[in-house]
């Protein structure tokens, strides 16, 4: 019988991987949108300064430089967690921003169980083909030169199978299509663990767990992300060989607009392991980039129960804007101590 070892969860934003002095490329880009989303509803940049207060105060040099440097701690923490716990295998689950998985195809799950991925460096034509403020941060999510990423087959096709017996037709991929840059490899939701949580030359194989959580118009509800957790947790258990299993959530928390209640609020839920609120959390909440929570829903859907101990590792607002644009940083591990 396999056994969860560890969880984490952990934001991926550009912010994470550019000193605050750059943060301003994006904000430049929100300040061109017409479609930055609060609370369920859109708003251009002036509209959406309008009904907000002021968060200038909360976007000078010194308030940016102390929330990236509590940021850099807070990833580090979870790498010596992950280390600590040296888990077998890890289960990770993140968003694809149709980097692999367009229109063509877009599953609400979706599980690869190939033998390896291929993680690769960006070509200079992609890289200046990014939007305002990528391309600087997106070499962090992926290493200098290719590297062949081992993934556990076995494993895998085990939780395919005992998600279909639960009712789950999720999608299996034992391939990925050439995607977005035309390479087969790996999005940066899955590299970016292994560039800064795991370390850029780790072996520890893993699973890649897809949910759809941005795009329209089969993202799957909170309640149903919760539910494949739970059956994600079931099948691990029943899985041979005594695996040490574990599983990070990657992405989040709030963005394109920050909403630091609602980040609170749903870090709290996951320390009280309330999945009560974790199931019913209203789809128009989670849009645009804060709709990643989804992926930390299935994660403590699959943690219940399995004697792992919640833990806030920090928590960040990294505002960019004074209309309160940016990414709300969370880092959150299950633990055995």
């Amino acid at each position: 019988m396999a056994e969860f070892v560890i969880g984490i969860g952990t934001s991926h934003g550009p912010q994470l991987k550019v000193t605050p002095d750059r943060w301003d490329q994006r904000g430049r880009f929100d300040r061109a949108s017409r479609t930055l989303v609060y609370r369920g509803a859109e708003y251009d940049f002036d509209a959406l300064a309008r009904v907000r207060p002021s968060f200038a105060g909360q976007n000078g040099a010194r308030a940016r430089d102390t929330a990236y440097r509590a940021c850099q701690r807070a990833l580090d923490r979870l790498g010596e967690l992950v280390a600590a716990a040296s888990p077998d295998v890890l289960l990770i689950v993140s968003s694809d921003h149709k980097e692999v998985y367009g229109d063509e195809l877009l599953a609400p799950f979706a599980v690869y169980w190939g033998e390896s991925v291929e993680h690769l460096p960006f070509t200079e034509a992609d890289l200046a083909a990014m939007a305002p403020g990528l391309a600087e941060s997106a070499v962090h999510d992926v290493p200098a030169e290719p590297i062949t990423r081992p993934c556990h087959p076995e494993l895998a096709l085990h939780l395919i199978e005992s998600l279909a017996g639960e009712g789950f037709d999720v999608a299996a991929a034992r391939h990925l299509p050439p995607g977005r840059y035309r390479n087969h490899g790996i999005p940066h939701g899955w590299g970016y663990i292994y560039q800064r949580i795991l370390g850029e030359r780790d072996a520890t194989p893993f699973v890649p767990i897809f949910v759809n959580t941005f795009f329209e118009p089969n993202p799957p509800s909170a309640r149903r992300c919760h539910d494949l957790g739970r059956a994600l947790g079931r099948a691990v258990q029943g899985a041979a060989g005594g695996l040490r299993v574990g599983i990070v959530a990657s992405g989040g928390l709030s963005h394109f607009v920050i909403e630091e209640d609602l980040d609170r609020r749903f870090l709290h839920a996951l320390a009280d392991q309330d999945a009560d609120y974790l199931r019913s959390m209203d789809a128009a909440r989670l849009r645009s980039g804060t709709s990643e929570l989804r992926s930390w829903i299935t994660v403590s859907g699959a943690l219940e129960g399995r004697g792992l101990r919640p833990e806030l590792v920090g928590y960040q607002p990294c505002y960019r804007t004074e209309a309160g644009t940016g990414n709300a940083m969370g880092f959150f591990a299950w633990t055995s101590s």
